[in-house]
């Protein structure tokens, strides 16, 4: 069974309804098919109809406009959109097979590319998950995070059918529903962005804290991980990437930057140790995958995160790594968020920039004053402006490229008084 919101819905049912919106789904079994729909159960009713045909599917977000919606239906190569409760047959340049789950990439360290994997290939996915990671088994997944996302969707909706638990999905923009959702659930393992478990460590009443909670997308920054930590009484961290799914997980998280063991049925190479990092790279079914992160594999098998490769600063030949930048401002108290990103030089190559959120106007120098007792020369920034927020997507993570890009451009909204 699946929770959505107040209602409690059979799969199967669901899979039913579906199959009748669809009409004819065995049609479909050899194309692919973008769905877009505002009510989550809609949305998994045609998964469900569109997987059980041997179709492909593209999950869009619900907030996605028809004609975004329709371009990414397009460029994912599908035969077909499906846009809150319409049909619409497209002509693609190329068109794409059935059988598969088809996600755009993030598009933090690059131009969004459409990634395919078959629905064997998820199984695989999940069984490896299910029996890597038992800690939940006994947990009620509360799933806070779009379920077209592959997050939301195999990792907590999928993952916890498989387990025989009862996923709980729900908006994550009220947080007080989310915590009434969390009180009531039995032993909750909540599925979240960063974003929205700092929001949850800040606002649970004193003496409250989250049974278990899963994070995943991006690197906690030190001060958020430290507020999560506190207030949750057992935090799971995961690492994977568009082409392989989940890589890794980390049962007991103590330093954010471990992701955890790699699954059974992958294959992971990385650097050596923390001075040393390497690309990771993970081999998957006999497929080389570049994931152009940096990290590294310590004797016990744990994998270590250090940096986006194409994140790294490269300041006079000497590495920069943003999230040592930030964690730093993210100490200076009264700053809530902040990104560390490239910036051209015409004498050192690349220097750092930085923009920070903060609940009060902060002078850049006073910024620079705190960052000088921390960190080396090279690490500095070279130019700090305050936001009245730092944009981040919607599962957490941070387009520093197109920060960098905004910046340059002078595209972002700089806080007067930090002027």
């Amino acid at each position: 069974m699946i929770r959505v919101d107040d209602r409690l819905l059979d799969p199967k049912t669901l899979e039913a309804q579906g199959a009748r919106a669809l009409g004819d789904p065995a049609s479909l079994a050899g194309a692919s098919v973008a769905v877009c729909a505002p009510d989550a159960a809609d949305w998994l009713g045609l998964f469900f109809a569109l997987r059980a045909a041997g179709a492909g599917v593209l999950p869009v977000h619900p907030a996605t406009p028809r004609e975004a919606a329709r371009r990414l239906a397009l460029q994912a190569g599908c035969a077909r959109l499906a846009f809150h409760g319409t049909s619409e047959a497209l002509a693609p340049e190329t068109a794409r097979g059935g059988g598969v789950l088809l996600q755009m990439s993030s598009g933090t360290t690059g131009a969004p590319k459409c990634i395919a994997r078959g629905w064997d290939e998820i199984e695989r996915e999940l069984a490896s998950y299910v029996t890597a990671f038992p800690d939940t088994n006994d947990m009620t997944p509360v799933v806070a995070c779009p379920t077209t996302h592959s997050y939301g969707l195999i990792c907590g909706l999928l993952a916890g059918l498989k387990r025989g638990r009862t996923p709980v999905l729900i908006d994550p923009s009220n947080p007080k529903a989310l915590i009434r959702a969390l009180r009531e659930a039995e032993r909750p393992v909540l599925y979240a962005s960063p974003a929205v478990l700092h929001t949850l460590a800040q606002l649970l009443p004193a003496g409250e804290t989250l049974n278990a909670a899963m994070t995943s997308g991006t690197l906690l920054p030190e001060a958020w991980f430290a507020r999560i930590r506190a207030r949750s009484r057992r935090l799971f961290q995961q690492y994977g990437c568009s082409e392989a799914g989940v890589i890794a997980v980390n049962p007991e998280l103590e330093s954010p930057e471990f992701m955890g063991r790699p699954l059974p049925h992958l294959s992971v190479a990385a650097g050596t140790g923390p001075e040393t990092p390497a690309e990771i790279v993970v081999t998957a079914g006999g497929r080389r995958i570049e994931t152009r992160d940096l990290g590294w594999m310590t004797p016990e098998g744990m994998l270590g995160f250090a940096a986006r490769l194409d994140d790294t600063i490269n300041v006079s030949g000497l590495n920069v790594y943003p999230q040592e930048v930030e964690d730093v401002v993210m100490t200076l108290p009264a700053v809530t968020d902040a990104v560390a990103f490239r910036l051209a030089d015409r004498f050192a190559g690349e220097r750092v920039g930085l923009v920070f959120s903060a609940r009060e106007a902060v002078p850049p120098r006073d910024v620079l004053d705190w960052c000088r007792k921390a960190l080396a020369g090279h690490q500095l920034p070279a130019q700090v402006a305050q936001l009245d927020a730092v944009p981040r997507q919607a599962n957490g993570k941070v387009s520093r490229r197109e920060i960098a890009a905004a910046f340059a451009k002078g595209e972002l909204l700089i806080r007067e008084e930090a002027r």
